[in-house]
């Protein structure tokens, strides 16, 4: 049990929660309920996507720290999403990064179901139904449709952010178009170590 004078100290503490701290939870208050607002526009959506991220780097430019926030930004403010997170290049693999969602696999080769096709193709790939793509890997028997973008900074691939849906079709080149800036928003407010990057060309 606290005693007064504890008490108060941890009010104080609380109280003088650092800016960046308090922007952080006030962003994760506000889009852990987008997803039960009723009648929001794709539009609205990611117009307050494009706010919510800016306040999130500002000032924070940790690769690991920017990338597992934007991870749960989209997961907590897309709807029909039952996995949102990134696959990291290690070498010719793809190693399994910062996610929101059930357990998944943990490396995926270059070239191997829809992460490594367009980790290997360096371009978005956009999936309907799961069980019609050729090679597609099972992390989550729920998925339906998913949705890849490869993550790149100075134009030297670092990976890739995954999106899975349990409904089908349920992504369009509006999302990608709309993704597609927000990683280079991520990617340009964010310090990328060297041995993340792949070589460059």
């Amino acid at each position: 049990m606290w005693t007064v004078p504890q008490a108060r100290r941890e009010h104080r503490v609380n109280a003088t929660m650092s800016d960046k701290a308090s922007k952080v939870a006030i962003v994760t208050q506000d889009t852990g309920s987008s997803r039960t607002r009723a009648g929001r526009s794709k539009a609205a959506i990611y117009e307050s996507l494009r706010s919510e991220l800016g306040t999130l780097i500002t000032g924070q430019t940790d690769f690991l720290a920017n990338i597992s926030n934007f991870a749960a930004l989209l997961f907590g403010s897309l709807p029909n999403l039952n996995w949102t997170g990134f696959y990291l290049l290690r070498g010719s693999d793809l190693v399994l990064g910062p996610f929101q969602g059930k357990p998944a696999c943990s490396c995926i080769a270059m070239g191997d179901g829809v992460c490594g096709t367009a980790a290997l193709q360096r371009a978005a790939v956009l999936v309907p139904n799961v069980h019609a793509f050729p090679g597609h890997i099972v992390c989550d028997e729920a998925s339906q449709s998913e949705m890849v973008l490869p993550v790149f900074k100075d134009n030297r691939l670092i990976g890739v952010l995954d999106l899975d849906s349990p409904q089908l079709g349920r992504f369009d080149d509006t999302d990608r178009e709309q993704i597609e800036a927000l990683l280079r928003m991520l990617m340009e407010g964010t310090e990328v170590p060297e041995f993340r990057l792949a070589p460059p060309d």
